[in-house]
């Protein structure tokens, strides 16, 4: 079911787009709760007509999506975290992680702008987060996560402090 959205709704959109979603969502939802219309040709003229009024607006909107663009490809985000045996974090990486590692280094991104595929990350490496600060403005975003202290590492300083007591 195609529907405009009034409102921004994570994981789904921004304000002023059209988006499909599943009948129920939208009927039991979305529009009784006032966050979205139903995209008829006339709500989708309406629509039109908003954008073209806005259009000044919009375009201060972009410019200042653009000024954070340019920043995120100033910034480099390295993200530590817990490390178990073969990579795998303790825990996960989210959006909200991601947000407030890059609110540290001076780039300010709400987390519902973030979104990154499989919405947790679960292992070291590199990966890559698509920041959509406006529809018309996007940037795939790459980081890094990495062990803040290696659990392998900390098992023998016990041992070896068994052997020397014995």
């Amino acid at each position: 079911m195609e529907i405009i959205l009034k409102k921004d709704v994570e994981n789904l959109g921004l304000e002023f787009d059209t988006v499909n979603v599943k009948p129920g969502y939208a009927r039991n939802f979305l529009i009784p709760q006032g966050i979205a219309l139903l995209a008829t040709p006339k709500n989708k003229a309406a629509l039109e007509a908003t954008l073209e009024a806005r259009k000044e607006e919009e375009a201060k909107l972009i410019s200042a999506a653009n000024a954070v663009v340019e920043q995120l490809k100033k910034t480099s985000i390295t993200i530590p975290a817990k490390v178990g045996a073969g990579d795998k974090l303790f825990g996960s990486i989210n959006n909200g992680d991601l947000s407030a590692a890059l609110e540290k280094a001076g780039v300010s991104v709400e987390k519902k702008y973030i979104k990154i595929p499989g919405n947790t990350i679960k292992r070291t490496g590199k990966f890559t987060a698509l920041i959509r600060l406006h529809r018309n403005v996007e940037y795939n975003y790459e980081f890094d996560i990495v062990s803040d202290a290696p659990v392998e590492a900390a098992a023998p300083k016990k041992e070896e402090a068994k052997t020397e007591e014995a």
